[in-house]
């Protein structure tokens, strides 16, 4: 069966459609710019438009970066704050006429890894991380996911995390990979230490650079690259649309 993913993050949608037997994709990837927030009503014509350039008709699986409950919204801290309440995909359904199932981001990217990739046939504890415009997480347990883990919303001086860790931070903050890394450390040693980790893989954009930072972590925790680097979330949303 055939599915297409859709990963919204905070500067860009982006998708493809994804064969959930292989998780491979089926096309190259489209990706919309947003610059700015978008309504529920902007970011449900946006993603009507990517299904369009793909001629997409059957199932659409949605990665929303915040806590996702059925089909509804609870937070939204780096998206518009009227998805907060709302069954988006009841939405993103009605606007696109196809059927929507809408699942955490991080939560997207973990099941595309457990499921095909650094994480497959792995039992224990399993911690995914993506860092982008925020830190997103998801956390296994002998491949089974607890849903919506908000790690990237712990608190650092009054702060989220994330607030200090992700990769737009690191951008907004002009660190080089070295002194990016040391904050990143810091943060993954309060996770190892509260959650014992066997494994943490690493997705997000920036993870198409680990070589550049990875070396400069000091982890008690094996850490690997996501397989699907920054495709993960769109092959993880399209599993979860099939559930």
């Amino acid at each position: 069966m055939n599915v297409l993913g859709i990963d919204i993050g905070g500067s860009a949608l982006k998708g493809a459609p994804v064969n959930i037997k292989t998780g491979k994709l089926l096309a190259e990837r489209h990706r919309i710019h947003t610059p700015k927030a978008l309504s529920p009503k902007e970011m449900a014509l946006a993603i009507k438009e990517l299904a369009a350039h793909f001629k997409w008709t059957g199932p659409i699986g949605v990665g929303f970066p915040g806590v996702v409950h059925g089909g509804v919204i609870r937070t939204s801290a780096n998206l518009h704050k009227d998805f907060i309440g709302l069954d988006a995909s009841r939405l993103f359904g009605k606007v696109t006429g196809e059927k929507v199932g809408l699942v955490n981001d991080a939560d997207a990217a973990g099941l595309a890894e457990v499921r095909f990739g650094a994480g497959k046939n792995r039992k224990g504890t399993i911690l995914l991380l993506t860092f982008g415009t925020g830190v997103g997480s998801a956390l296994f347990v002998d491949g089974k996911l607890y849903p919506n883990s908000e790690f990237g919303h712990l608190s650092i001086d009054g702060k989220s995390a994330e607030h200090f860790v992700s990769a737009a931070a690191k951008d907004r903050q002009k660190l080089s990979y070295k002194q990016w890394a040391k904050k990143v450390s810091a943060y993954l040693n309060q996770l190892e230490t509260v959650l014992c980790p066997e494994l943490i893989i690493v997705g997000g954009g920036i993870s198409a650079d680990h070589e550049k930072w990875f070396r400069h972590l000091k982890l008690r925790t094996p850490i690997v690259p996501a397989a699907f680097l920054n495709e993960a979330g769109i092959v993880g949303a399209a599993l979860a649309a099939v559930k």
